[in-house]
């Protein structure tokens, strides 16, 4: 019988903001050192898909890293790597403006192995409030 998971946990935190889009960026932004984090990259993806010829709506992928817990996480399973940095999407869709992120938790059920439940929780708080600051 094949081994069945249920993820319990939901995949994102996701609000629908009161700011507009650049805004909801430069609030992320702004909030990301009050939490210990520090912006890797503001990747503008709707650029980078125009360049091709693509076109959408805007949206932006800000990546985020505390050392500390980046650290921590990486010593007890190096693959979790692949899960930074930290990412908080800033969308439009629809005329609305949406600030995203991935549950941190979820690289707990991810990496069960790597035991990184306490830190995967700290992380979620302060993506969940960094989120909510783009609100």
């Amino acid at each position: 019988m094949a081994d069945e998971r249920v993820m319990m946990v939901e995949l994102d935190y996701t609000i629908k903001s009161d700011r507009s889009f650049d805004e909801a960026v430069d609030a992320v932004v702004a909030a990301a050192p009050e939490y210990g984090f520090g912006v890797q990259h503001v990747h503008d993806l709707q650029a980078a898909l125009a360049k091709q010829g693509l076109q959408r709506e805007p949206l932006k992928l800000i990546g985020l890293c505390n050392a500390r817990h980046a650290h921590a996480v990486l010593n007890r399973d190096i693959r979790v790597a692949l899960m930074l940095p930290c990412p908080v999407a800033v969308y439009e869709q629809d005329g609305e403006v949406y600030v995203s992120t991935m549950h941190a938790s979820m690289m707990s059920e991810m990496f069960p192995e790597a035991h990184i439940d306490d830190v995967a929780a700290e992380v979620e708080d302060a993506l969940v409030a960094m989120v909510d600051a783009g609100g």
